[in-house]
């Protein structure tokens, strides 16, 4: 007997804007507290479990496939950060991150006194101090995560945030590092952001606004009532996002508001707080930009990562002073000047160096510079760290503002993480840790290509193809495309364990760089926002077409994956060409976006004006969104395979969407292809909490996948 979905009631509501009514039976799975609702949920859930029973045995051995190719008990590079090396650790058999430290030496010896200790796997650490464990605090909690850490420039005081449900709401604490002792002092309901002033008396943070974006960042006394926490800004303006940091030399606090269109960047300077807030350059100047105040030649100046008269951005040096004047007026040395071949991502400085970042080529690689001479004849010119590979990731983060090295990071589809040190004094690259893979694993098994795809308008599209690598394009192999292709992100090459239980099956795993995301620059992403948003849909479709096309993929044997608003993007082409797709798993998918940006007072809807315009004041805006919104789109042709996974306490996006979209095409597909709803009921837009449900959650999704394209077995050797 096959098992039946559940039918979900149908209780009509009428949405009406700019002259048009549309009917919403479904909109009352909003009410969360309905325990009807959950009811409902639940009996999906075991609808899921029903139709993907017999997937249960190919979940299990790609979970221990994960599991036997992870050294378990491992850990991080430490970084050093004054007197301290700071690193994580992570045990076998448990499911979170242990956090500690090691004091630091200064023998004089700079080589000596910067390369981290080495720390061996599962042997006792001398003088080792545990921060938190994370295992500890999940004790008896359906979800744990860990928010904003700061430590304060003493030493003595650990602050971090904890998320017990999955809202992304946490609750801040401190630690007397000196006694183990927990202080008092508890903010409850802040965002990610946490730091200390530099002499450790207060804990800055942010707090987000009941449709959640962060609003206000605010500064907790030590030893005081929460309730007198001084607001150090508030944000009124509900489409833009409020946080900060310290600058990297600690003399100032960062403040920055922005949407994805324009930012404001003000400093409060900690020599002299009670000035307040200054403001660089204000929003009203509609520039995107990043803000990085830095000491030359004893000269308060500003290191600015900007879009004014440059769409791919670029950095520019500004005294402190300048920013008194009026914008058109004010003197800005150019740094790394404009080129439309290179996205400038953002610039950081040490005390001796700047470290760039920049995207040529679809690749983001790192830049260093000395500062002695920035922004002027004296400049010298960028030094790259010279990688390998064709398609790769490499990143700056973690470094001491004092270092004498950078720290990189350095990943490609399958090269697992490294991590070096990089001596701009000498050139040399110290290869500090390479992740282990384990089973056997060699780089060499499997191949990744860059292929271009044609859209339909003459665009050239990248696609990231990985296999195994015998896999020819002879047209008989089964395959996955994934993309994302909103907000200016990048899908950029990353080791995954998890993706090789595909690739070992005989699956073609493809990433589509679609129009949208920040893969080709700035006019990339402008050409996939707004009124142009639907060229991220076609993108997606012409790709597959080029890979049946090329011989990459079996027509017949073709899955799509996408989350968040990768996953508007699966609803969408699910609706645009149904018969391409065997399968489509949609993750946390923002399927009916339309009705959530018309309602303001959700979650992020303001802020998401930006991205896809705004349809409460602009009829084309709602006209053009209405005709590509998956919910609003569902039509009478048979659907294929769709998986559609949600968390039940995220506050991205909401559950609601995915059981609305499921319980609408049930109810006008025209095939019999299951259409199911998977809901963690203690989770949030990441899905469970802990390595092993993050493995388990993969491995759910992929098994679905390998099923509908009959690629479940392993070959044999």
């Amino acid at each position: 007997v096959q098992p039946q979905p559940p039918a979900a009631r149908k209780v009509p509501v009428e949405r009406r804007h700019h002259g048009d009514v549309f009917v919403d039976d479904y909109e009352w799975l909003r009410a969360k507290e309905d325990p009807a609702v959950v009811a409902h949920l639940e009996a999906e859930n075991a609808y899921t479990d029903a139709v993907t029973a017999g997937q249960q045995p190919l979940r299990e051995a790609i979970f221990n496939e994960i599991r036997n190719r992870t050294q378990e008990t491992d850990l991080s590079v430490p970084v050093r950060k004054d007197g301290w090396w700071y690193y994580s650790r992570m045990e076998e058999g448990r499911q979170y991150a242990i956090h500690c430290r090691v004091r630091a030496r200064d023998t004089g010896d700079v080589a000596a006194d910067w390369t981290p200790p080495q720390v061996e796997p599962g042997s006792e650490v001398p003088g080792e101090q545990v921060l938190l464990d994370g295992n500890a605090e999940a004790e008896g909690r359906p979800f744990f995560a860990l928010g904003g850490t700061a430590v304060s420039k003493d030493g003595h005081l650990f602050a971090y945030a904890v998320d017990n449900t999955g809202d992304e709401r946490f609750t801040l604490r401190v630690k007397d590092l000196r006694t183990g002792r927990l202080l008092p002092d508890v903010v409850e309901n802040i965002f990610y952001s946490v730091a200390f002033s530099p002499d450790g008396s207060r804990v800055f943070y942010t707090v987000v606004d009941e449709t959640w974006p962060p609003f206000q960042v605010k500064s907790h006394a030590l030893g005081t009532l929460v309730q007198g926490d001084a607001v150090i800004h508030q944000e009124d303006d509900p489409a833009m996002w409020a946080e900060f940091d310290l600058s990297a030399d600690r003399s100032h606090l960062v403040v920055s508001i922005s949407c994805s269109e324009y930012s404001e960047t003000r400093l409060l300077d900690f020599a002299d707080p009670d000035a307040g807030l200054r403001t660089l350059v204000p929003r009203s100047e509609r520039i995107l930009y990043d803000a990085e105040p830095v000491r030359l030649l004893d000269r308060q100046m500003v290191l600015l990562t900007h879009n004014r008269e440059a769409g791919n951005s670029m950095v520019s040096l500004a005294a402190l002073d300048e920013f008194a004047k009026p914008l058109a007026g004010q003197q800005w040395a150019t740094v790394v000047p404009h080129d439309d071949a290179v996205r400038v991502n953002g610039a950081g400085v040490t005390a001796t160096h700047m470290v760039l970042s920049v995207r040529k080529d679809t690749i983001e690689r790192i830049q260093v510079l000395p500062l002695a001479g920035l922004g002027t004849a004296a400049q010298a010119g960028p030094v790259e760290p010279d990688f390998p590979e064709q398609l790769y990731t490499a990143s700056a983060g973690g470094s001491d503002y004092a270092a004498p090295v950078v720290r990189l990071g350095y990943t490609s589809f399958f090269t697992p993480p490294r991590v070096s040190d990089y001596e701009p004094a000498t050139g040399r690259l110290w290869l500090r840790k390479e992740t282990p893979v384990l089973g056997g694993y060699d780089p060499a098994d499997y191949a990744a290509t860059r292929e271009w795809a044609t859209a339909q308008d003459g665009t050239r599209i990248p696609l990231s193809v990985l296999r195994r690598a015998p896999v020819r394009p002879d047209g008989t192999n089964p395959a996955l495309i994934y993309a994302y292709g909103s907000y200016v992100h990048s899908m950029d090459p990353y080791f995954s364990t998890a993706r090789l239980a595909l690739l070992d099956r005989g699956v073609v795993m493809v990433i589509a760089h679609v129009r949208g995301g920040g893969e080709m620059g700035r006019r990339w992403y402008e050409d996939g926002k707004k009124l142009r948003k639907k060229n991220t849909f076609t993108d997606f479709v012409d790709a597959t077409d080029w890979l049946v096309a090329s011989g990459w993929a079996d027509p017949a044997r073709f899955a799509a994956m996408g989350g968040s608003a990768g996953g508007l993007l699966m609803g969408a082409v699910a609706n645009l060409a149904p018969a391409k797709y065997a399968a489509i798993v949609a993750q946390v998918p923002f399927v009916d976006a339309l009705t959530s940006i018309l309602d303001p007072e959700l979650p992020l809807s303001a802020l998401e004006w930006e991205e896809w315009g705004n349809p409460i004041e602009d009829p084309e805006v709602y006209a053009y969104m209405k005709s590509y919104t998956p919910y609003e789109n569902i039509r009478p042709v048979p659907y294929p395979r769709i998986a559609a996974v949600t968390s039940f306490n995220d506050t991205r996006v909401l559950y609601v969407e995915p059981a609305k979209w499921v319980a609408r095409l049930r109810e006008v597909t025209t095939g019999a292809a299951p259409v199911v709803l998977k809901t963690e009921m203690d989770a949030g837009h990441g899905g469970a909490s802990g390595r092993y449900e993050a493995w388990k959650d993969a491995a759910w999704d992929y098994a679905f996948v390998l099923d509908a394209l009959g690629a479940a077995q392993l070959p044999e050797v």
